[in-house]
């Protein structure tokens, strides 16, 4: 393998986990664990509009086994349609909000394929580099620079969050959805079942999870590369 395709697969490596770890995270966080957690904590504000803990906490599970859906999310959207305010025949949500979830689930689905992407990457990189004794540092390089490259992105992300979480919030979704599109009133189910503690919590773990698995990678990658120098 020639110098010049050794380094181009280290930095592919390089690139590519931070954008496995903060999606990995962002994958754990979409499953049934984290509406539990969150939705179990004694100080977790209740809904002044009447949604039980537990009622919040079955509809929010449908929310996301909505976004683990293999169907499109035109077909997929049906299972949030088909739901009802408890007690009640009305429609759990509006027409927007449905418009705003078929949205969402468009994104997870793109990001998943860009995290199974970048894990090929990662693994196929360094299977390829820790293969040969003689590029092996190159792989353990690319370990370490990696875990690096993502603490300070996600540290640069932490700082942004803590000096102001609705600017990031806000800017988040002006990136990725269309303007006027994922904005609710207080009383809409979106906002009673997921609340700015909600995502305030979660951005809390997608930052510090990264950040923390970084810093662990770097230190797994120097590690290594101190035993083979």
């Amino acid at each position: 393998m020639s110098d010049v395709t050794v380094k181009v697969v280290r930095w592919l490596v390089v690139l590519a986990i931070p954008v496995f770890l903060v999606l990995s995270a962002s994958r754990l966080l979409i499953s049934d664990w984290y509406p539990r957690f969150e939705y179990a904590k004694p100080d977790f504000p209740l809904d002044r509009y009447g949604f039980t803990q537990q009622e919040r906490t079955n509809l929010a599970l449908v929310n996301i086994h909505f976004l683990q859906r293999p169907e499109p999310p035109d077909v997929a959207i049906q299972m949030l349609a088909e739901l009802r305010l408890p007690g009640t025949d009305s429609p759990l949500f509006k027409p927007n909000e449905l418009s705003h979830m078929v949205d969402v689930k468009r994104l997870t689905d793109a990001l998943w394929r860009v995290w199974a992407l970048a894990g090929v990457i990662v693994a196929a990189g360094e299977i390829t580099l820790l293969a040969r004794r003689a590029t092996r540092w190159e792989g353990y390089q690319a370990l370490y620079a990696g875990g690096l490259l993502t603490a300070a992105c996600v540290g640069i992300l932490v700082a942004f969050v803590l000096l102001s979480w609705q600017a990031f919030f806000i800017a988040f979704h002006d990136v990725f959805f269309p303007p006027g599109t994922w904005t609710f009133e207080y009383t809409d189910s979106l906002i009673r079942l997921f609340p700015d503690r909600f995502w305030s919590d979660a951005g809390t773990m997608l930052t510090v999870g990264p950040l923390l698995a970084g810093l662990l990678v770097a230190a797994a990658g120097y590690l290594l590369k101190r035993r083979t120098s």
